[in-house]
């Protein structure tokens, strides 16, 4: 619990500083990776929110060798709360009404995953199939790389309304979730007797390819979108799909089995379907800042010659 608590501030505290520092930045762009890597690598405050990350990743790992990936998704997206709240004070980012209500739908949602747990009933998978792991992995890699481009290319028209940013989380989301599936993969091999024997059977498996694959794309991605978009609404959205990708996909890749408690079940369908729809229905779009009313013409007094 320690280690999910700490994952969840790092994680907050790195995006909100790698999006100030983005902010500062001229505009970085996905069709030019070079080009932003050398700016943000430039950023001693992008930085400083890389290895925030990083940290958080070193958490996660402890999370998952001890709670099942169900448990860790409900408490690692509580950390949206404390995201929302350094956006909004280090950033100056305000929701709307309707984007509040929506993440308060969305930790109800995962409220009742919570809730659904079981301590000692719930089993910790160490292992999954290569085959499995791939089979889900390579299409959402797949869709998650093109959700992203559709959503450029319709940015780029002209007279399109500005974007809140949920199709770019999504398709980040999808990335991150694969990359959550490599990192419960990785997990396993912490256990194992003898470093030489731990690291030959890693590097035998796929996940430290897909964590490279997800590491490249997700970070060039991820900075564009967060450049462009509030980090107050395009990381929750990210986050959601990602713990919704790992817990559903998860559970049944490492045959973490669901409960069966009809109550604990219910529960556990229920938040899934709400924080699924309520991502569905959250506004696509920012309204545009509201334009100052003409001022009339100031009248002049015409001089009669003498």
């Amino acid at each position: 619990m320690a280690a999910a608590l700490l994952a969840n501030t790092l994680y907050s505290l790195g995006f909100v500083l790698e999006k100030r520092a983005l902010t500062s930045l001229p505009e970085v762009t996905i069709r030019n990776p070079a080009r932003l890597l050398r700016l943000v690598l430039g950023s001693p405050l992008w930085i400083g929110g890389s290895l925030a990350l990083a940290s958080g990743f070193g958490a996660q790992l402890v999370v998952y060798r001890t709670l099942p990936i169900a448990a860790a998704q409900g408490i690692f997206v509580s950390g949206l709360v404390l995201l929302v709240l350094l956006s909004a004070r280090l950033l100056g980012e305000e929701t709307t009404g309707r984007e509040r209500y929506a993440l308060g739908a969305i930790l109800a949602a995962l409220l009742m995953v919570v809730l659904s747990l079981k301590e000692g009933s719930d089993t910790v998978s160490r292992s999954a199939p290569y085959q499995l792991i791939l089979l889900v992995c390579v299409p959402s890699l797949a869709g998650g790389v093109w959700l992203y481009g559709a959503a450029e290319r319709r940015t780029r028209h002209r007279h399109r309304a500005p974007t809140t940013g949920v199709e770019y989380g999504v398709a980040v989301g999808l990335l991150y979730g694969v990359s959550s599936l490599a990192i419960k993969g990785v997990s396993s091999y912490l256990t194992s007797s003898g470093l030489g024997g731990a690291v030959v059977g890693l590097l035998k498996s796929p996940y430290p390819y897909l964590l490279l694959f997800t590491g490249a794309f997700g970070l060039v991605m991820s900075q564009a979108a967060l450049q462009r978009c509030r980090a107050s609404l395009i990381v929750p959205v990210c986050t959601t799909v990602t713990c919704l990708y790992t817990a559903v996909l998860g559970t049944l890749s490492f045959g973490e089995a669901l409960p069966h408690d009809p109550l604990r079940l219910a529960l556990r369908l229920a938040g899934t379907v709400l924080a699924v729809s309520v991502l569905l229905a959250m506004p696509k779009h920012d309204q545009p800042a509201p334009q100052a009313p003409p001022q009339p013409p100031i009248a002049t007094k015409e001089l009669t010659p003498p």
